[in-house]
């Protein structure tokens, strides 16, 4: 039952809700696969596998969901004293660097050129305490 609530209480965003299940479906799955026969059999070496495996056939910001996903799943079982240690901390998800930013950046003129338009006589425009 506190697995259930896990879904249905803990994660408000049906968005997010359904991304965690479809990712602590799939990690269970592979448990079964793996012939871990309980969810309170697992160990970080079958989350760390798992998460490998993953990074094989995925993105690393995927892989990195469905670990967060599943480090949050046992989180709430180590809470609901279910298991007594989560399995999933200690795994280390794969490295994902953006280099490119995608928000612009001003150039210093542009900058100034934008700070040069606000109009202080106006209340809108002035610091507050002036």
């Amino acid at each position: 039952m506190h697995f259930l609530e896990f879904f249905a209480a803990n994660i408000r965003n049906p968005h997010t809700r359904r991304a965690y299940y479809r990712a602590a479906e799939e990690f269970l799955a592979w448990c079964a696969d793996a012939g871990v026969s309980s969810i309170v059999d697992v160990q970080p070496v079958h989350v760390a596998t798992w998460i490998e495996a993953g990074t094989r056939e995925m993105a690393a910001p995927s892989v990195k969901q469905r670990l967060a996903a599943v480090r949050h799943l046992f989180d709430w079982l180590v809470n609901g004293q279910v298991m007594p240690l989560n399995p999933a901390h200690t795994v280390r998800g794969p490295r994902h660097v953006v280099t490119c930013g995608q928000t612009p950046v001003l150039d210093p003129s542009e900058a100034r050129e934008l700070l040069d338009s606000i109009d202080v006589s106006t209340h809108a425009g002035c610091a507050i305490g002036r």
